[in-house]
């Protein structure tokens, strides 16, 4: 065996941003072989793990050319064609998930056909072309309405919520493929993350609450607090029922709303989720590592957490690109915050790193991940 072969499976993740870089800690633990394919040597990922190829993930070819020799595939992202993953399945890959399932993440419109054919609770919705087509939908269910990009979009990009029918004429000359959704009026937003392997194994880790600002997550609170275990357990029994439903292999996000008459579900992610960064440090099995086991058909490992409160509070860029002169006062301030950096280019709203803090008491924890975050990135006390 030369020294370079591989000692362990060998899984290969398409994208080489954040995600990828965290699912590496979980790999050298379990002995995992991490591949991934990014387009430039100065990824995130590309930044810590040695096999790297760099390449187009549009390209078939060299998707074909990374996939030799992987035990499996999988992605931390979306954006690859449908066509290229149901090409990797003919090739003989064990591509996860496959093309049957991601596709629902991928496209909204397929996502919502498929979820009410089973009775997922989700808002009315329709595809939407014109003008005419958003008023007709509204006369129905009233304004205001929500279009959507039906592909891409994320961070709240690709997303307008329209009060007046010249708001929507403004949307629509966005020049993508849209849908219409009836406005939700919720009372917070809610995620659930499940995994499942190929021969069946599925688990939850617990609700949580996602804070958002302008359209990105800022703040997870796990559990979820407040939730009623009734609804909260309904909201894992429906998560788990989209993972079979879909045949999901690996996780699977689910964001859903919380409203006065229930659960709806929002938006689907067949990857590591941001509303799960807090089970790195609060959970018997992090998400990267539960990601790992699923697309290998291993066991699934245990979700529970580790904590009775955990919250994490993503770091947004600001003006100050030297986080690194505040790790001091924030390691001297609370030694038991945990800090995890993406090793990207800060620039002000992107998503750079996160901080997570655990302990008894929400008010308490939270305020302790709050003010770490907001003094490595912008230096001011909160």
């Amino acid at each position: 065996m030369s020294a370079n072969s591989p000692i362990g499976p060998v899984v290969g993740m398409v994208g080489a941003g954040q995600l990828s870089r965290m699912t590496q800690q979980s790999a050298i633990a379990l002995g995992v072989e991490l591949r991934v394919l990014a387009n430039t040597p100065d990824e995130s990922a590309a930044r810590v793990i040695v096999d790297t190829r760099l390449g187009d993930y549009r390209e078939l070819a060299d998707l074909r050319e990374f996939a030799r020799g992987c035990d499996a595939i999988t992605f931390d992202h979306e954006h690859v064609p449908t066509e290229h993953i149901r090409a990797l399945a003919a090739d003989g890959f064990a591509v996860r998930p496959g093309a049957d399932a991601l596709v629902h993440a991928q496209d909204k419109a397929v996502m919502r056909e498929r979820l009410t054919s089973f009775g997922a609770p989700c808002p009315a919705w329709a595809r939407a072309s014109g003008i005419e087509e958003v008023s007709a939908f509204a006369a129905e269910h009233g304004w205001p309405v929500v279009l959507k990009a039906i592909r891409g979009g994320y961070d709240g990009r690709g997303v307008w919520v329209c009060r007046t029918p010249a708001e929507a004429e403004e949307a629509l000359k966005s020049g993508v493929p849209l849908m219409v959704e009836a406005f939700v009026p919720f009372e917070r937003e809610l995620a659930v993350l499940v995994a499942r392997s190929p021969h069946g194994q599925g688990v939850s880790y617990p609700v949580v609450e996602t804070v958002q600002q302008d359209g990105i997550c800022v703040e997870v609170l796990a559990p979820a607090p407040g939730l009623d275990p009734e609804e909260a357990a309904e909201a894992q029994r429906v998560a788990l029922q989209i993972a079979h439903e879909l045949g999901v292999t690996g996780l699977l996000a689910v964001e859903m709303f919380q409203t006065s008459g229930g659960l709806v579900v929002n938006e689907l992610a067949m990857r590591p989720h941001n509303s799960g960064h807090w089970t790195i440090d609060g959970s018997r099995t992090s998400q990267f590592e539960q990601h790992l086991r699923a697309v290998l058909d291993l066991p699934l490992g245990s979700p529970s957490m580790s904590a009775p409160v955990v919250v994490m509070a993503n770091l947004l860029g600001g003006d100050d690109p030297d986080l690194f002169k505040r790790y001091e006062h924030v390691m001297a301030h609370d030694p038991g915050i945990k800090l995890h950096f993406y090793g990207k280019e800060v620039r002000p709203g992107r998503k750079i790193g996160h901080v997570t803090a655990v302990g008894d008491d929400l008010d308490t924890v939270r305020a302790r991940a709050r003010h770490a975050a907001v003094y490595l990135t912008t230096g001011e006390y909160t």
